[in-house]
């Protein structure tokens, strides 16, 4: 997996974590900018996915290939779900939605790491 693309992802991710959680603590419901920083991290966790598939297609398949679109799939849909959420609880409760989303994808992203690296991918 792409290494610059990984380390933006999650350090993207942690930094935004913060900034929901702190708006969070503040009693500050989600508003436009939120949402459109969401969209913009889950566009950056699309190309990461991409980048992922296209390796898989590429000859590097991890041993454990299942697993592997597992993690895939629960990566791209994550943020996506955690959107869709916020949207429908518009008070500080959906900054917290978003915050934990933020946290949970940097730990998909190390996850996905750890299975490719097993065979070199």
């Amino acid at each position: 997996m792409n290494g610059a693309l990984s380390t933006t992802t999650i350090v993207a991710a942690l930094v935004l974590a913060v900034w929901y959680l702190v708006r969070t603590a503040l009693d500050r419901a989600p508003n436009r900018l939120d949402l459109i920083v969401c969209v913009a991290l889950s566009v950056l966790v699309a190309a990461l996915v991409v980048v992922a598939v296209a390796g898989l297609f590429g000859g590097d398949r991890p041993a454990d290939t299942g697993t592997f679109a597992g993690y895939l799939v629960t990566t791209i849909g994550l943020m996506p779900t955690a959107l869709i959420l916020a949207k429908m609880e518009p008070t500080r409760w959906g900054n917290l939605i978003l915050g934990i989303g933020c946290l949970v994808v940097p730990v998909l992203v190390l996850r996905l790491q750890q299975i490719a690296s097993v065979t070199g991918a």
